[in-house]
């Protein structure tokens, strides 16, 4: 993975996208119906591309809003569709446009006070707050994002009465309904105008910021931290939740200072990313090189991607936490210090986290819930209260109120990033201190991820893989211990493969939101055999992809 000679630095000018360009090309680009790289595809999480390669533009919109309209008929789900959007320059135009269907086809709609951005997790927040205690009349919803992407691009997700993203039975019917209607040029997709839309009876008004805000004290302990008067640095990215720091601190009393609070398409405030691209990756020690410069001025400092489902920390000693050391840390403070939680709750992981989440849930006595990227896998377990905690590896992650009832059911980059100021408040120690000692006691973990380019044909190869592809008996020095191309908690795909030995592991697979693969590893002896790893695993996914 070849590092960018101006990552971590500011970006050019020359590296800012054309915002003009790119909203004309929302509005004029027409897809290719038999183009494989133009149709609607949902990934890991929505339908993501960018105008500038005719992957998303208001005909992708139009055709996915009726496919949901349709969706929700053959589901009987006929409650309110609460939409949020993040501050991706594509996020406003298909808002509008995505407003325009779900009005013409009758759908009571609610759409935030005030116009305001509104994050994924006060979404998935609202759809369970309407849910809880009902039987018929559900509320879904759609959040418009292409999460922490580079500026250019654009995403469009559905979250079912669940909360969460959708499961693939869902999204694999509506990817195909709305492929049908772009081939028909649009038959059969009902629109109104934009004007006629917003004042329509079936759209309303809902406060998401401040029904959101006013509900963490169930899910944070937010005395702790006010009673402990810590300096927090918050690097609001410009995101879709930048203007709830403020509210949460003046309602709960915290000494916190908030940068970047304005919304810029350009997002020309950031540092540049590993590849030379502008992308809002708060796990990213290039991206985040703004965030890191606060850590000696704050006691602990924090951030969340543009929709505001993922979070980095920073701590004074530590600098940013990679995501799995923070996750591990998540994990041991919370089944300590949440006595309310079932002694039966399991912790959520996916194939590529770290292996540090299996030894910590071990010596909690907690049982280890395996499943493929992609937080939709959780859901069910986070409402029925059998799953206290899940994360993901890409610094994604929800737990369960202090009730141990069910908060969201989608990744939560505020409360994950909140709770690092409640480990430092309650145990005096930052987390990067708390995670040096897991260490010490569990042993040192040594994990790395490699992406590489990827067609959409390769992708598909890669992600069809069988074990019987392989016939490798080593890793590394080490014998293989276990191929496997389904996970241990559900027995879904996981989309690739993992091959693990007794110290160490590798997993392969497809990004379900960009051209690329990843190549996840981890070595528990040191940095050469991680090394070691990494290059014979590159080695395997060569002949696969040839």
């Amino acid at each position: 993975m070849k590092i960018s000679s101006f990552a971590g630095k500011p970006a050019g000018p020359w590296m800012l996208t054309n915002i003009p360009g790119l909203v004309a090309a929302f509005y004029t680009g027409i897809p290719d119906a038999e183009n494989q790289e133009e149709k609607v595809v949902f990934g890991t999480s929505g339908h993501r591309g960018t105008s500038l390669k005719n992957t998303f533009n208001e005909w992708h919109i139009l055709a996915i809003c009726q496919a949901i309209c349709m969706f929700r008929v053959g589901q009987k789900t006929d409650g309110p569709l609460f939409m949020g959007m993040d501050t991706h320059a594509l996020s406003v135009p298909a808002f509008s446009t995505a407003l325009e269907v779900l009005a013409a086809n009758g759908v009571q709609i609610m759409i935030s006070k005030d116009d305001e951005f509104t994050p994924t997790p006060a979404v998935s927040h609202a759809i369970l707050t309407y849910n809880k205690g009902r039987t018929s009349g559900f509320a879904d919803g759609i959040i418009i994002t292409p999460s922490h992407n580079p500026p250019g691009d654009g995403g469009f997700k559905y979250n079912p009465p669940s909360g969460g993203p959708a499961p693939d039975t869902a999204t694999a019917w509506i990817e195909n309904k709305a492929n049908e209607m772009l081939s028909a040029k649009l038959k059969g997709v009902k629109r109104i105008s934009l004007a006629r839309a917003l004042h329509i009876s079936s759209t309303h008004r809902y406060d998401y910021l401040n029904t959101y805000v006013d509900d963490l004290h169930n899910i944070i302990n937010m005395e702790a931290i006010s009673g402990s008067g810590l300096k927090i640095g918050v690097d609001a990215l410009g995101g879709a939740g930048m203007h709830y720091w403020e509210p949460i601190a003046k309602r709960y009393g915290l000494n916190l200072t908030v940068f970047n609070q304005w919304a810029d398409p350009t997002f020309a405030f950031m540092p540049v990313d590993w590849d030379g691209q502008i992308r809002m990756d708060p796990s990213s020690e290039y991206a985040m090189q703004n965030l890191i410069g606060l850590k000696n001025k704050f006691d602990i400092s924090i951030a969340c991607d543009t929709d505001y489902d993922r979070h980095g920390i920073v701590t004074g000693k530590s600098g940013l936490l990679p995501p799995n050391h923070y996750l591990s840390v998540m994990i041991d403070y919370l089944f300590k210090n949440r006595p309310l939680w079932s002694a039966e709750s399991m912790v959520g992981k996916t194939v590529v986290s770290s292996q540090m989440i299996d030894r910590v849930s071990a010596r909690l006595r907690r049982k280890v819930y395996e499943v493929p990227v992609g937080f939709k896998w959780y859901a069910d377990g986070l409402l029925d209260g059998s799953l206290g905690f899940c994360g993901e590896e890409s610094a994604g992650a929800s737990f369960a109120r202090i009730n141990r009832e069910v908060w969201t059911t989608d990744k939560d980059g505020i409360i994950a990033a909140l709770l690092s100021a409640e480990i430092l408040a309650v145990t005096k120690q930052d987390p990067g201190e708390i995670y040096n000692e897991l260490s010490r006691e569990l042993g040192t973990s040594y994990y790395d991820r490699i992406e590489a380019a990827a067609t959409t044909a390769q992708k598909q190869l890669l992600s069809k893989v069988s074990t019987s592809q392989f016939d490798q008996k080593q890793l590394a020095g080490e014998k293989i211990t276990s191929v496997i191309t389904n996970a241990p908690g559900n027995g879904a795909s996981i989309g690739g493969l993992k091959v693990s030995t007794e110290n160490g592991w590798f997993a392969a697979r497809p990004s379900g939101t960009e051209q690329i693969y990843k190549i996840y590893a981890e070595s528990f002896v040191g940095e050469e055999h991680l090394k070691q790893i990494l290059a014979e695993a590159q080695i395997m996914v060569d002949n696969v992809l040839k």
